[in-house]
């Protein structure tokens, strides 16, 4: 009998995809000859690299939000003799379910999501009160459809690449470190009720630094202002990667690091993912929807009565969630 050849229709952000690394551990646990290969956006390719289950990696060519339904329709004719058993889809859209039916893969498993009838025929229930997490979520799509989950989830693992880590450091004339480096991560690209006060993250930076530890800023080009920001407020002496690094380098650079400070973002979950101590600030969103799966992590969170909002800013105009939560609260979880 042939091995099972698995197509996972992928999420379209760093964090989940991540976590979707439980589920590729789950499939490969449970069907050891598995085949996985995995369908999303290009970006996401340098966390797939990092993912040893996964075989294939297939960088979907449409746009955030674009339906192109000739083109899902041609793509997914393109598959039609790659001898795919199986697709899951870990996105609810209507649009991501074109793909694997054009491709006419023979069981297509996901949960309802957008009124999806005849494009799968495997649908799954969504009980939010007995998948209360994202990665319950996914888990759940690659197992029994009358299978509990594990009562061990795998924790996300990514492998890091040291050799791509050390040419980065050379390209940004730095040496490797030679003292404990923290990372800070101080975007979210979500919002700004998700974000810690920047003059936060620099007074922690500045503690840090001034116990003789290296400080890392990352962060994309949307982050440059935040992490410019911080490094002038510690009188430029942090290592301001904000926009210098594409994700492959940003993933096998902050292996290098000791602990990790970060909103609740795609790089907490990366962080998270390579083992590092990380303290895991959480302001409008849920820590116990998406939180940091490692036994390394640290959830900083007041629990308001105003919390989780899911808003990207304050509804109420004060941001108390994160601004009642003070860097001397940080710093003690970091035992710097």
């Amino acid at each position: 009998m042939a091995a099972p050849r698995i197509l996972v229709l992928g999420p379209a952000w760093v964090g989940d995809m991540v976590l979707a690394h439980s589920l590729f551990q789950t499939i490969r646990q449970q069907q050891p000859a598995a085949m996985i290969d995995v369908a999303a956006p290009a970006w996401t390719l340098p966390l797939l690299e990092r993912m040893p289950e996964v075989s294939g990696r297939i960088p979907l060519p449409f746009r955030h939000g674009q339906l192109d339904l000739g083109g899902r329709i041609k793509f997914g004719k393109s598959l039609r003799n790659s001898g795919y058993t199986q697709a899951i889809l870990l996105t609810n859209s209507l649009k991501s379910a074109i793909l694997p039916f054009a491709a006419k893969i023979p069981r297509r498993t996901g949960f309802l999501g957008e009124m999806r009838y005849g494009l799968l025929n495997d649908i799954r229930p969504l009980d939010k009160s007995l998948l209360p997490r994202t990665v319950d979520r996914f888990v759940a799509l690659g197992i029994g459809r009358h299978q509990a989950l594990p009562a061990d989830i795998p924790n996300p693992r990514l492998i890091a690449d040291t050799a791509n880590a050390h040419a980065a450091l050379k390209r940004l004339n730095r040496d490797l470190p030679r003292s404990p480096v923290l990372g800070l991560c101080p975007g979210a690209e979500y919002g700004e009720a998700k974000r810690w006060p920047t003059k936060y993250y620099a007074e922690v930076a500045r503690y840090a630094l001034d116990k003789g530890w290296e400080v890392w800023l990352f962060g994309s080009e949307k982050d440059v202002p935040v992490t410019g920001t911080i490094n002038a407020l510690t009188q430029n002496r942090c290592l301001d990667l904000g926009g210098r690094t594409k994700l492959g380098e940003a993933v096998d650079l902050m292996s290098l690091t000791t602990s990790v400070v970060s909103n609740d973002s795609g790089l907490m979950h990366v962080a998270a993912a390579l083992g590092r101590k990380v303290v895991a600030v959480y302001g409008s969103s849920d820590p116990h929807h998406t939180p940091p799966m490692s036994n390394q992590a640290v959830i900083a969170y007041l629990g308001l009565e105003c919390s989780p909002c899911f808003e990207r800013e304050c509804p109420l105009g004060h941001l108390n969630c994160l601004r009642q939560l003070a860097p001397q609260k940080i710093m003690l979880q970091l035992n710097l």
